[in-house]
């Protein structure tokens, strides 16, 4: 049951980077034709292209945590015997777990707090922008947990078609 949740939430996961990506790609992509082939713009155009992209980027850090794609600097637990190279990755994921948490809770602070803040061309609320900073702290922590025992044990991460955009690509 909890592996059938954790395929969904990937998938919604994705599914969601995907249509933001796809939107914000088509909208710049016609306001730029349109100002070159008719010299007018889209007005909204811009606005929501970023917030689009601070959408993706909170909900890509999760997926990146499962397939080990952020940065990180392996020298010193290379170095380290085993039991100590894992003492160092469980400390990382408790600092890396730590941080998501502070996502959630400061992100929710301010996404409640900018609520009353409108949008300069859409006039939506700021918050529903903000919202993106503890749904991608709540998404990352959930990523975290999918991989937190192969990772500190052996320092392995998810692969498969479904995660991987290399290995999708051979499908």
């Amino acid at each position: 049951m909890l592996a059938t949740l954790d395929r969904w939430i990937l998938g919604a996961n994705r599914a969601l980077m995907i249509l933001a990506l796809a939107v914000m790609s088509v909208v710049v992509f016609v306001n730029v034709a349109l100002r070159y082939l008719t010299s007018e713009s889209i007005v909204w155009a811009e606005e929501v292209a970023r917030y689009l992209m601070i959408w993706l980027t909170c909900l890509g850090i999760g997926p990146l945590i499962r397939i080990g794609g952020h940065v990180a600097i392996d020298n010193l637990q290379d170095a380290l015997p085993p039991p100590a190279a894992r003492a160092l990755r469980l400390l990382v994921a408790a600092i890396v777990f730590a941080f998501c948490v502070f996502l959630v809770w400061i992100g929710s602070r301010f996404a409640m707090r900018t609520m009353v803040q409108t949008t300069p061309v859409l006039e939506v609320p700021f918050g529903y922008v903000a919202a993106a900073i503890p749904v991608g702290g709540a998404l990352a922590l959930w990523h975290l947990l999918a991989v937190l025992r192969g990772f500190v044990r052996d320092r392995s991460f998810e692969t498969g078609a479904e995660i991987d955009a290399n290995a999708a690509g051979s499908l």
